[in-house]
């Protein structure tokens, strides 16, 4: 009898433990169903005035989207966050470039 109240209580905690890690899981993550992805602009400009009127009226929202709006201050180091993996899209322009036609 000993033995099937120490194999209860085993299983009671292994199903216990199990269902504590499933709700603080669930906890921390977002719920939203929003693909967050990074973006990272050049300058703040009028020409992205259509990007800053989607992103406050919730366009990108409604297509799934979560937009993470940054400013590299240089297209240097915009691109330097995109080849670093710290954006995922750059929007740079450089000055002079023999391949641009």
């Amino acid at each position: 009898m000993k033995k099937y109240i120490i194999i209860i209580l085993i299983i009671l905690v292994i199903a216990g433990g199990i269902v504590g890690y499933s709700l603080l899981k669930n906890k921390n993550n977002d719920d939203s169903g929003l693909t967050t992805i990074s973006l990272n602009e050049v300058t703040r400009s009028v020409f992205y005035a259509p990007q800053y009127v989607a992103i406050a009226n919730g366009y990108f929202e409604e297509e799934g989207l979560n937009i993470e709006l940054t400013t590299g201050q240089g297209a240097d180091k915009v691109m330097t966050a995109v080849l670093a993996g710290q954006s995922d899209i750059g929007f740079a322009r450089a000055r002079s470039c023999n391949l641009c036609v």
